[in-house]
């Protein structure tokens, strides 16, 4: 749903000037604010508070019905989080590994890429930025839609290192496109998008900017493919039930403020580094990305959380 968010935010940014967009990004939240005034609270939340009839009839909201719905037992997963548990493998293992994924999530570029993607493209010199902005939007919807199928039959690690793999190439190949086009002759790199390529050699400028469309479609295809689903998924899935609450909410809160820095920073960056040098940083982060899904992330898939835990603590 994210991708798709992102995706129709660029198709609107396609035909509406900036301020009708700013007045169309009011809608959803508006439109969210009236549905959660619908929205019960969880059965296993009012569960913790004592009040067992509301929770039957979030269940029957949520559900239809009560049939097939057991009431979980109360046990360690209500004690809550104290910064001494921090002190068992059980718990800072998950906790590092869900932090440092969000860390490597963001500092792959791929919001600085999104939210830039038409400034990319004009820097590119394309006629048409907005226009490659949205097929861009719909190469990660499609890929994630291909991760969401996959994953539980490929398997989360090998996802996430062929997903960093083609980062890595990508933002590489991105930043020998600024570096080329710098020493390039003419600064008119203009490409239509639909016409056909000319099997006769034209200006080596037309081949540089098809040079950058293609590697921001891969890095879009390959972040989609693994690095942008899988890290979600993942936090949901190795943090024990009384750490989970608390957990959670720090790589929620380390991804949000990874993505404001490097959104924030990302201009300052090309302007320090050069636009290929900060792309070249960013092939490098994917690098350690990819190094540390190999050596550090543990293969969910089909796995109960007792199994995963126990994983942790070298049982």
């Amino acid at each position: 749903m994210v991708v798709i968010g992102i995706l129709l935010a660029y198709l609107a940014g396609w035909v509406l000037e900036w301020r009708w967009l700013a007045v169309l990004g009011c809608a959803p939240p508006t439109f969210m604010l009236l549905l959660m005034c619908c929205m019960p609270e969880t059965p296993r939340f009012l569960l913790t508070q004592h009040k067992r009839q509301e929770a039957m009839a979030a269940v029957r909201f949520l559900w239809g019905s009560e049939q097939g719905w057991e009431e979980p037992p109360f046990g360690v997963e209500h004690q809550g989080f104290h910064l001494a548990q921090l002190r068992h493998p059980g718990i800072y293992k998950p906790f590092v590994i869900g932090i440092s994924l969000m860390v490597f999530q963001q500092l792959s570029g791929i919001n600085a890429v999104m939210f830039y993607a038409e400034t990319i493209f004009e820097e590119a010199k394309f006629k048409d930025s907005s226009l490659a902005s949205v097929i861009v939007g719909t190469i990660q919807v499609l890929f994630t839609a291909v991760a969401a199928l996959a994953m539980d039959k490929a398997g989360r690690r090998l996802l996430l290192a062929l997903s960093g793999v083609v980062m890595v190439f990508s933002t590489s190949a991105f930043g020998a496109y600024f570096k080329l086009s710098q020493g390039s002759p003419s600064n008119s790199s203009h490409v239509d998008l639909w016409a056909p390529v000319s099997m006769e050699p034209t200006n080596a400028s037309v081949g540089l900017a098809w040079l950058a469309v293609g590697s921001m479609c891969l890095f879009t295809a390959g972040f989609a493919l693994g690095w942008g689903p899988i890290p979600w998924l993942l936090m949901s899935e190795i943090f024990p039930l009384h750490v989970k609450g608390v957990a959670t909410g720090v790589c929620v809160l380390t991804n949000w403020l990874m993505a404001f820095l490097v959104t924030k920073e990302f201009s300052s960056l090309m302007e320090v580094l050069r636009p290929y040098g900060a792309f070249w940083l960013a092939s490098a982060f994917c690098i350690g990305s990819v190094l540390f899904t190999l050596f550090c992330i543990p293969e969910t898939k089909g796995k109960t959380l007792e199994q995963i835990t126990a994983h942790f603590e070298g049982r």
